[in-house]
């Protein structure tokens, strides 16, 4: 282990203050990442943190700047500075005002940044007066190629010019005022990354309360995020010990999925056997958008301690697949979290009969109304109970994997998988090949989905044919594994009952 490397990293990690504003979302994840990093005999470092960086930790969302504070600008200040950069058309101000903003925006509180943003998405938007006049000249336009012989070439030419100068009006018109400084902001060093945290904070306040000129914003914004951000302006690039500090600094604290424990785990995960690929944009040094990590293994591993425990790795030259066990964005474009609603979809048929038989000891700690009710209380709780009783797993496990797999095959949204894991899989021309029980026993993967993992595959040959069918008719692929889960008879009576799930 390079301890001098292992060190830069540690410091870079724990070196994040509000004074750098591109820092601001990582704020969150500084403690948690710095309370992990061990060298490489296992002795932690000093990671005490004073109480102020640590309610300084909380993040963007409970900056409150005090009174007398002059590191906070005034909001006024600011919403100038914004409507400047919006309608001033002087390059050589321009550049100045654009950065004004952007310092600006990152000194106001959160609170500030709501009214800002909610000031842009209102008074910003489109002008729908001169769009409704523009929509009544084209419905009084009469249409050109009536009968030949009563109009000339000429007569047509000049009946479509109107409508094309109305058409061009309109589609100027129907372009929001904000576009501008979405558009100048992109121009901009550092723009691009600008916008990222922008519409984080926006995803934000759209979480907690419903605008609808707001939402109108994000999905603007969205649309523009994802043609600068399109594949073709991204670079591929493989991810090793050998690169600079700053950025393998980057992998620790955004690590979404499996977090990395200390200086030695990364390294195993950026060697031997092991691989990690980042998509990096040209706009936004040193940071990849995306990264995805990879196990080279001999067969398809069915719990993820198999994947992340201290065994040595096999010889690369031994492996016969490739497994994708971490994908983690850098950039807070959308949120794919969990949600309660989501586990409630899983438990929606859980039976409280079932359960008064199987388990009625847990029934008197979470008593409920219903059979969900029941084990949503039980599968959630802070302690986990459930996983230290063999009775109790033995009895679980086979109605929740019959469960976890009528969730992954059968509930939809929009005529695709709920599950949005499962849908950025499937869309890929991937097929749902094994449930794993107990596959994650760590707080985060017994929260989430009761320690279930899901092995999904991709099969060369069959990834056109799997993807095509998925976005043409919603079918989802999966081996016979999966589906006898989610077998059902009908009695004469047409009562559905569902199999028996065999251990």
């Amino acid at each position: 282990m390079k301890n001098k490397k292992g060190l830069a990293i540690l410091m870079r990690t724990r070196m994040k203050t509000s004074t750098d504003p591109s820092r601001l979302p990582l704020l969150p994840l500084t403690g948690k990442v710095n309370q992990m990093l061990t060298d490489a005999k296992g002795n932690a470092f000093d990671t005490s943190v004073p109480q102020a960086a640590a309610e300084e930790a909380q993040g963007p969302t409970k900056l409150n700047p005090p009174a007398d504070s002059t590191s906070y600008r005034d909001f006024d200040a600011v919403r100038e500075s914004m409507h400047s950069a919006i309608s001033l058309n002087k390059a050589e101000v321009l550049d100045v005002v654009l950065d004004d903003f952007s310092e600006g925006y990152f000194s106001l509180s959160f609170e500030n940044r709501r009214k800002l943003l909610i000031t842009l998405a209102q008074v910003y938007d489109l002008n729908r007066a001169q769009v409704r006049d523009l929509i009544k000249q084209y419905l009084g336009l009469e249409l050109p190629g009536g009968n030949a012989s009563e109009s000339s070439t000429v007569d047509e030419e000049a009946m479509l010019s109107c409508f094309y100068r109305v058409e061009r009006n309109l589609r100027q018109v129907l372009k929001p005022a904000y576009e501008v400084l979405f558009e100048r902001l992109n121009n901009r060093p550092g723009g691009l990354k600008f916008l990222s945290i922008f519409r984080a904070d926006v995803l934000s306040i759209l979480a907690e309360e419903n605008i609808a000129s707001l939402r109108a914003l994000d999905s603007y914004l969205k649309e523009k995020l994802n043609t600068w951000l399109s594949p073709a302006a991204l670079e591929l690039h493989q991810i090793t010990w050998d690169d600079p500090a700053s950025l393998l600094e980057k992998i620790v604290a955004y690590e979404a999925v499996h977090p990395i424990s200390n200086l030695l785990d990364l390294k195993r995960r950026l060697g031997v056997g092991r691989r990690c690929f980042g998509y990096l944009h040209p706009a936004i040094r040193g940071e990849p958008l995306i990264f995805i990590e990879v196990a080279l293994l001999r067969n398809v591993a069915q719990t993820i301690q198999e994947v992340l425990w201290d065994t040595p790795p096999i010889p690369e030259s031994e492996a016969t697949c490739a497994l994708f066990y971490s994908i983690s964005s850098t950039q807070k474009f959308d949120s794919l979290a969990w949600q309660e609603s989501t586990w409630e979809s899983f438990l929606s048929n859980v039976s409280l009969n079932w359960l008064k038989e199987r388990c009625p000891i847990y029934l008197e700690s979470f008593p409920g109304k219903s059979g969900m009710d029941v084990m949503l209380k039980l599968l959630t709780s802070t302690k986990f109970e459930w996983i230290s009783s063999p009775e109790l797993l033995s009895a679980l496990k086979p109605p929740l994997m019959r469960l976890c797999a009528r969730y992954l095959l059968e509930e939809k949204k929009r005529g695709k998988a709920l599950d949005s894991v499962a849908n950025f899989h499937l869309q890929n021309g991937a097929m749902i090949e094994r449930i794993n029980w107990m596959a994650d026993r760590s707080e985060k993967g017994l929260r989430q989905s009761g320690g279930i993992m899901v092995n999904y595959i991709y099969r060369v040959e069959r990834i056109d044919e799997c993807a095509h069918s998925y976005f043409s008719t919603g079918h989802i692929h999966a081996s016979n594994d999966i589906r006898r889960y989610t077998l059902v008879i009908y009695s004469h009576k047409d009562q559905k009952i569902t199999l028996p799930c065999s251990n």
